[in-house]
């Protein structure tokens, strides 16, 4: 059995093959994206109810919501933040859920139960599950006519219809799972009653509303019994046009002297279609007013094959574009990942070329071969294992096989050496195979086996962390497997093959029989003659290189997920809370401009009112419908500029606009937070946690090191108070 395939060459052929067919087949087949999916553990519930002091909503809305929300064990911490006219609530699980469907199904429920004790004014809550993962593609339509050049607004409602009609193209792309918005402002229709009329028909703006709201018929108004059955009774009044809204009638006051005359809303009211004022959200692409849409691909999707369909999507929908609408490609995830797969490919060629190289000089070409084959061979079943398991190629399961590099090749080492000498020492072919086999499978089975438990503690990490790495140790452990399995089977087989007896019997040479030196022998043998003779200084030394490294350690800096090699950053800014959205956009122009004036800067994108659409996959988008609140994609000519930016820019931004809190962040591994550091101050007065808030925020700021520091609880927003003077 130990020589198995050195005996049956045919066998041995098949299994090269088929490690070759499976492994080369699971390169072309293997789902492909940058980086890890993420189980969703996070939501974000946003509630609103206009006109509300932010105390109100936290007593009327989101202590209800949370009080209902409390009752769900799995929920790991419940945040919230109450705006004026706005809940907002994060939700969290806990990082031992991994069937999160059911979780999010009974939250939804609780979320219905707690509806009917909230106000009548308020909305109902918006569910939304927060994506921990990156889009595809971002692209942008914008509106590239100028207010300065076209002396007028921007046409949303031409930009609205070409966004949906890019929207539909999008998702019928094979391998689309979704496709969001961003900056698409909402239509309205706005009728400006004319008050004065109003009046002389004895109405008030409350009358005429509740009419207009009896007048939009969504349900049926009845039900028809008869023998044969029966009939639901509609009533043919639904608002759905402007035209239809215009003719319909108003009653006036049966106690005026109108005698319950009926006009038309549009005799005494001007009805126009619009954007909702004012915008909730706005996007800004090269400053100019734009829709997003961000498309997220199917997890078993090869992204780089979908890229080629959406991209001749993209080039037939912008030949029928009007002028003044301008296509823009922001971002494209299939460019990073080919990087990534370039730089795989190139590490592997490298690696080969590195280990054939040393083992040629070091043990002779035929061992140089052997050694080198095994490379290639054990990545393909790497790849192969990665098939069978469901594991995407993506930055960390590429990251595992690199790792895996150096360890791939020690059993083939062992392997091919301990065949070599014994046939060396003239044994057979066949029964060097069979003994070298039987007397290194113990030993090269533990060691493989120690390795693999090594990385276990990786592979069977928890929570998001563990979702993000355990496929790099996943990776390194089926490397380690398919090296042992190639080494009790291929290796020792090939190099008996290989090897011959007869043309090593005369003189030896460094590239058949590898570099050898009396020399280094005679010091080599020396060195362990004292070792063995004085243990204790063989101790010794065996402990110098750990202390010092142990010592070395300290040094360094210690951060668990290193800064992405990207050539892009965010910019995230936030304003006093009374900010409206039109100062908010002033403020990001400006910005702009000041980014741009940087050389290596390429391209700045603000969204205005809410979170820019994903381009890393641990960007969070929790926030919208805040006026005051801004974020950027920076885009800059290459990666090693781009942490110099950072900080020259944090700076300028600081100086340049001081009442705002800007944070310029570079884009980080691993799971999703809000900041390296995150402290939290509990108590019922506001006054007094905002007080100690800026207190602590003043110690931080004067830590070295410490760029940047932000409070979730700002200023409160001014309000103006009216007095009525009931008597009069």
């Amino acid at each position: 059995m130990s020589s198995l395939f050195f005996d049956n060459r045919r066998l041995l052929t098949l299994a090269i093959s088929l490690i070759l067919v499976a492994g080369l087949s699971s390169y072309y087949v293997l789902p492909r994206m940058e980086d890890p999916v993420l189980t969703q553990r996070a939501a974000i519930i946003n509630t609103q109810l206009p006109g509300a002091s932010a105390e109100r909503v936290e007593a009327l809305i989101t202590e209800k919501l949370e009080e209902e929300l409390q009752e769900i064990e799995e929920i790991k911490e419940i945040r919230s933040t109450s705006r004026n006219g706005i809940s907002t609530i994060i939700i969290e699980l806990k990082d031992n859920i991994y069937q999160v469907d059911e979780v999010w199904s009974r939250v939804r429920d609780k979320l219905d139960d707690a509806q009917p004790g909230l106000p009548i004014a308020a909305n109902d809550p918006d569910f939304e599950l927060l994506k921990v993962t990156a889009y595809a593609s971002i692209v942008a339509l914008v509106w590239d006519l100028p207010p300065a050049s076209s002396n007028t607004a921007p046409n949303y409602a031409i930009l609205r219809r070409q966004a949906e009609t890019l929207e539909d193209l999008l998702r019928a792309i094979p391998g689309t799972r979704d496709v969001d918005t961003y900056g698409d402002p909402q239509e309205e229709i706005l009728v400006e009653i004319r008050q004065d009329e109003l009046a002389a028909l004895g109405l008030t703006i409350a009358d005429a509303t509740r009419q207009l709201q009896a007048s939009d018929a969504k349900v049926s108004a009845g039900l028809l019994r008869t023998d044969e059955g029966n009939l639901v009774i509609e009533v043919d009044t639904e608002l759905t046009s402007l035209e239809r809204i215009r003719r319909m009638p108003i009653v006036a006051d049966m106690s005026e002297s109108n005698n319950g005359q009926v006009v038309a809303l549009g005799d005494i009211a001007h009805v126009e279609k619009g954007i909702a004022q004012p915008q909730r959200s706005l996007a800004l692409v090269d400053g100019l007013p734009a829709i997003t849409l961000g498309t997220l691909v199917k997890r078993q999707q090869r992204v780089d094959h979908w890229t080629l369909r959406l991209n001749e999507t993209l080039a037939s929908f912008e030949a029928t574009l009007p002028g003044g609408v301008r296509l823009k490609t922001l971002f494209e995830q299939n460019r990073y990942v080919e990087t990534r797969l370039t730089t795989l490919l190139i590490n592997l060629m490298l690696g080969a070329a590195a280990v054939v190289l040393v083992v040629w000089v070091m043990m002779g070409w035929r061992s140089a071969i052997v050694v080198g084959s095994m490379l290639p061979l054990a990545s393909l079943m790497v790849l192969a294992g990665m098939r069978l398991l469901g594991l995407p190629m993506h930055q960390m399961s590429i990251t595992g096989l690199i790792i895996a590099l150096g360890l791939l090749i020690d059993n083939a080492i062992v392997m091919v050496d301990e065949v070599r000498e014994r046939i060396a020492a003239g044994l057979p072919r066949r029964e060097a195979v069979a003994r070298s086999v039987r007397h290194l499978a113990v030993p090269l089975f533990g060691s493989t086996v120690t390795t693999a438990l090594s990385f276990a503690p990786i592979a069977l990490m928890p929570g998001p962390a563990g979702e993000f790495v355990g496929s790099i140790a996943i990776s390194v452990i089926i490397a380690i497997s398919s090296s042992l399995l190639l080494a009790m089977t291929i290796t020792p087989s090939l190099m008996a093959i290989i090897d011959n007896r007869e043309a090593r019997a005369g003189k030896r040479h460094w590239w058949n029989d590898g570099f050898s030196s009396r020399w280094l022998t005679d010091v080599y043998r020396s060195s362990l003659d004292v070792v063995f003779h004085r243990p204790l200084l063989g101790v010794g030394l065996g402990l110098v290189l750990p202390i010092a490294g142990f010592i070395g350690a300290s040094t360094l800096t210690e951060q668990f997920f290193p800064p992405a090699d990207r050539n892009q950053f965010q910019i995230q800014l936030s304003l006093p809370a009374q900010a409206s959205i039109g100062y908010t956009t002033d403020v990001v122009q400006s910005a702009r401009r000041l980014l741009l004036a940087h050389e290596g800067v390429t391209g700045v994108e603000w969204f205005v009112g809410e979170s820019a659409p994903p381009f890393y996959y641990n960007m969070l988008a929790n926030r919208s419908g805040s006026p005051q609140y801004a974020q950027a994609l920076v885009q800059v000519e290459n990666a090693e500029m781009t942490l110099s930016l950072i900080h020259l820019v944090q700076v300028e931004l600081d100086a340049a606009f001081p009442a705002a809190q800007i944070l310029v962040r570079q884009l980080e591994q691993g799971p999703p937070f809000e900041a390296p550091i995150e402290l939290r101050l509990y108590g019922p007065d506001l006054e007094v946690l905002r007080h100690l808030g800026d207190e602590i925020r003043g110690i931080l700021a004067a830590t070295n090191e410490v760029l940047h520091t932000t409070a979730s609880l700002a200023e409160a927003q001014p309000q103006l108070a009216v007095e009525i003077d009931e008597e009069k």
